[in-house]
């Protein structure tokens, strides 16, 4: 049973007071926090079996190489990749798009096309356009209504038989939207075209299953799922990932260097040049043990009770206006009140021991649509309560009063 309580205990920095108050976290969306489940791990690597992996014959080495592939084992599995060796360990969600980008590299032309969305991370439009820089290849863009919502119908006038890859995140990191990926990837094969979804603000909320979506390639980050920093992974389909070329030189992803030749290592090992963060990928196995434990649905239903809690008592506000609308979102919401700058508003509330994201979220040209400078976005984990967001609303009220 999902028990509220139980669950807070599990995280520490929630009992903790921020300026004389209550923490109350609501900047999700940019990072989670860490059970103690979680954190027992990275002590235990550190404190008990500390050594580098793949390499070594002593008992230390083959105890983390277990434990790290082990945790590769276990995120293949709660993707639902074919294959073991289709997961990649990457230092994060932008590492692995970079990775994919460097690899349509060696076979883009100029007058081949890539596909991005009106709603993504500058993290998935920087690396395309440089790709398309370097490439002579043509970028192109889903736009959004103003509800937040790609445009479907002028998706599909977008595709062709230039089409080489789509890109789109699975859901927005401003505004909370999830997207009809199944719907991008079939149409996007249909012109024989790759389409790589960015999962980083997708899999704390929801699992997905990369084999039912049929997807080529799926991104996420460890930090996102109550996991650590700098560590992620990159699905790639066992037929991409021999496709590609390596990203980086080094040990690990080589079979035999000579000076005349060196040639590449299977998979997974081609794409993890040098030493990896082991404790951060043993960390990450742990992070989605602790999630399943308990519930992806039940992680579902509760998050949307607060959104719709906290929907109605924001809306309540008079002078607060919501951006991101969709029927179908996640636990992210973006607002500013109005004549008031969103970092004014982020500064008072934190003085209220409550944390929120100000500014343009890494998603600059979603705030240029709408033609403001940024909003303030609270992000809901299953680890909050309606009693936070009460607080959120109080702190709400005084800021309007204070700055108005």
């Amino acid at each position: 049973m999902f028990n509220i309580e139980d669950i807070r205990k599990d995280f520490p920095i929630l009992s903790r007071k921020v300026n004389g108050k209550p923490l109350v976290y609501f900047d999700n969306a940019a990072t989670s926090q860490t059970p103690k489940q979680v954190i027992d791990c990275i002590v235990a690597y550190y404190s008990n079996y500390n050594a580098n992996i793949h390499r070594g014959v002593h008992r230390l080495s083959q105890e983390a190489t277990d434990a790290y592939e082990h945790a590769r084992k276990t995120i293949q599995r709660h993707f639902n990749a074919k294959y073991t060796h289709e997961i990649i360990f990457t230092s994060g969600t932008t590492h692995g798009i970079n990775l994919v980008a460097h690899g349509f590299s060696s076979f883009l032309k100029p007058d081949d096309e890539i596909i991005v969305s009106a709603l993504e991370h500058h993290s998935n439009i920087v690396p395309w356009q440089m790709l398309c820089e370097q490439t002579g290849a043509t970028l192109k863009v889903i736009p959004m209504n103003e509800d937040g919502e790609l445009v479907m119908s002028e998706y599909i006038k977008l595709l062709s038989s230039h089409t080489k890859l789509v890109f789109v995140n699975h859901i927005s990191n401003a505004l909370g939207t999830i997207n009809p990926i199944a719907h991008i990837i079939e149409q996007a094969h249909q012109v024989g075209a790759a389409v790589l979804i960015d999962g980083a603000q997708a899999c704390p909320h929801i699992r997905p299953d990369v084999q039912e979506l049929d997807v080529d390639f799926y991104v996420a980050s460890a930090h996102k799922m109550c996991g650590p920093t700098g560590v992620g992974i990159l699905y790639g389909k066992e037929s991409w990932l021999n496709t590609l070329p390596p990203y980086q030189g080094g040990g690990e992803m080589i079979a035999e260097v000579t000076f005349e030749k060196t040639t590449y290592a299977d998979l997974p090992h081609k794409f993890e040049a040098g030493t990896p963060n082991i404790c951060g990928g043993i960390a990450f196995g742990a992070a989605i043990d602790y999630l399943n434990g308990i519930g992806f649905k039940s992680i579902e239903a509760y998050e949307n009770d607060l959104l719709d809690y906290a929907t109605q008592k924001l809306l309540d506000i008079k002078g607060l206006k919501i951006y991101g609308t969709s029927k179908h979102k996640t636990s992210v919401i973006s607002f500013n009140l109005e004549g008031i700058h969103p970092y004014d508003v982020g500064t008072i509330l934190d003085k209220l021991g409550i944390a929120v994201r100000t500014g343009h979220h890494c998603a600059q040209p979603i705030m240029d649509y709408y033609k403001i400078p940024g909003t303030v976005r609270a992000s809901f984990a299953f680890y909050n309560t309606k009693s936070e967001i009460d607080a959120l609303v109080e702190g709400i009220k005084k800021a309007q009063t204070m700055l108005s």
